[in-house]
C-alpha cells in the first residue's frame, strides 16, 4: 500500500514561493561576495556579460546581445565600460574582417575566479550548518531543478551542460 499521498495542486506554488524567497536571500549573499572581490563596481548586467564571455569565449557583439536579450547599442556600451575596466577586450575575428570577437582579459578571468570563490565560501558556510540529510535533499532538489531547466528553460540552448557538484560532504 502506498502511504505517500498524492501531491496537492498547491505544491508547485509553494515550491515556487520558497524558491523565490531563496533567490532573494541568495541575491543579498551574492552582493556581499561581489563587494568583497573588488572596489570596482560591476553592475549585474555587466556581470552577465562576463559570465557569458566566460562560457562563450570569442563571440561577437551580436551573439552576445542575442544571449542577453539586449539591443546591440546597450551591449556595446556595457562592453565599452568593461573594456575600460580591463575586464574585456575586442579582437579582430579570424572568420570575418568586419567582425570583432569579445574575450575576457586575464584581469576579467581573475575577477570572475575571485568572485566565484567568495560566493562559494559564503554558500559553504551556510551549507556546512545544514544537517547531512538536508544537504542531500538540497542537492537532489537542485539537481531536479537543473534538469527541468535544461529541458524546458527559455535559454537552454545557450547554457553549458554542467552537472551540479556534490555538496553532501560540505
Amino acid at each position: 500500500m502506498n502511504t505517500n499521498p498524492a501531491p496537492s495542486a498547491r505544491e508547485p506554488q509553494q515550491a515556487a514561493e520558497s524558491a523565490r524567497e531563496l533567490i532573494e536571500l541568495l541575491e543579498v549573499l551574492w552582493e556581499r561576495g561581489r563587494d568583497m572581490v573588488s572596489a570596482t563596481p560591476v553592475s549585474a548586467s555587466q556581470l552577465r556579460v562576463l559570465y557569458s564571455l566566460d562560457r562563450e569565449e570569442g563571440i561577437s557583439l551580436r551573439t552576445l546581445g542575442d544571449l542577453l536579450g539586449s539591443a546591440p547599442p546597450s551591449v556595446s556600451r556595457m562592453c565599452d565600460r568593461l573594456e575600460a575596466l580591463g575586464f574585456v577586450q575586442r579582437l579582430p575575428s579570424a572568420v570575418s574582417r568586419r567582425q570583432l570577437e569579445l574575450h575576457l582579459t586575464v584581469h576579467g578571468k581573475a575577477y570572475l575566479r575571485e568572485l566565484r570563490a567568495q560566493r562559494e565560501k559564503a554558500l559553504l558556510a551556510v551549507i556546512a550548518d545544514m544537517s547531512p540529510t538536508s544537504r542531500k535533499a538540497l542537492l537532489r532538489g537542485l539537481t531536479g531543478f537543473h534538469e527541468a531547466l535544461e529541458q524546458n528553460g527559455p535559454a537552454s540552448a545557450s547554457r553549458p551542460r554542467t552537472p551540479l557538484k556534490d555538496v553532501s560532504s560540505a
